[in-house]
């Protein structure tokens, strides 16, 4: 599915820190999410109805939702995938 992405400030921030070469792979990553070519799963559980892009050993948590009949990608959190979806879920606590 094609989609427009949007970044978080988080997103944001956490790609702007990175090294080159992590950065052009996120980077990538979310080029290939806004052509509908990316490696994209379904999250489970308490994570049930975001989705999960994977980037090398990062993984950015997002959802889709549709915007006058366009589908929007908005990626929320990314964090290397040892600690995203825990790091994740404590945000959604704290909202």
């Amino acid at each position: 599915m094609k989609a427009r992405v949007q970044l978080s400030d988080q997103v944001l921030a956490y790609i702007g820190k990175l090294a080159p070469q992590p950065r052009k792979r996120l980077r990538d990553a979310l080029h290939r999410l806004a052509e509908g070519r990316a490696d994209v799963k379904a999250l489970e559980g308490r994570l049930s109805g975001y989705h999960r892009l994977r980037a090398g050993s990062y993984r950015v948590v997002f959802h889709y939702r549709i915007d006058h009949g366009h589908p929007i990608a908005d990626c929320i959190f990314v964090a290397e995938r040892s600690l995203v979806y825990q790091l994740f879920e404590q945000s959604l606590t704290q909202t």
